[in-house]
């Protein structure tokens, strides 16, 4: 197998891009809670396809496992490949809805309200902390750093894949309280 050399300056720039994203998406992110931009464009279908674009990134992030694992690096590159674009594409669904609509408040009571918090809670810590590193993975594999690349993937891989995972699970709890499902 000839393997290609690192290529450090295109490490370099990409490095300086993914913390350019990662600043604007935390400046979104944590602002956007404090607007509610009218459109006349109804956003309220958004979060059943953010939801369902994370469960198949928990997908796809598997077949990704699963292929590495069986030593198939080219169906690994593209099952990666194709986790960053549906996580890409949640992000934005996630953050015009948020933008458009107000917040729907979870109004489970008893120990399904603990689990909740702690899910909610455990998912925004760890998507805000995981989300350079999902770049960085990436970009070493990209760059021809594939030592590099392993070491990080082996735990930022299982952090990515709880939030997938957790995502479409608050939404399968938080569903039967948004406004358009009760009718308020």
């Amino acid at each position: 197998m000839n393997q290609k050399k690192p290529n450090y300056q295109l490490e370099k720039k990409l490095n300086w891009a993914a913390w350019g994203v990662t600043a604007v998406v935390i400046f979104l992110v944590s602002t956007m809670h404090r607007y509610n931009i009218e459109t006349d464009i109804d956003f309220t279908f958004l979060p059943a396809v953010y939801s369902s674009l994370n469960a198949i990134t928990a997908v796809i992030l598997l077949l990704g496992l699963y292929f590495i694992k069986n030593k198939q690096a080219d169906n690994h590159r593209k099952a990666m490949t194709a986790a960053m674009v549906t996580s890409a594409i949640f992000l934005l669904g996630y953050v015009i809805y948020h933008l458009t609509n107000q917040d729907t408040k979870f109004g489970g009571v008893g120990t399904i309200r603990y689990v909740y918090f702690f899910l909610l809670i455990t998912h925004i810590i760890l998507a805000a902390v995981i989300f350079p590193f999902v770049m960085f993975t990436f970009i070493r594999a990209i760059t021809n750093q594939f030592d590099r690349h392993k070491k990080m993937a082996r735990w930022v891989y299982w952090v990515w894949l709880y939030v997938a995972v957790t995502g479409p699970v608050l939404f399968l709890m938080i569903r039967p309280y948004y406004p358009w499902v009760t009718g308020s």
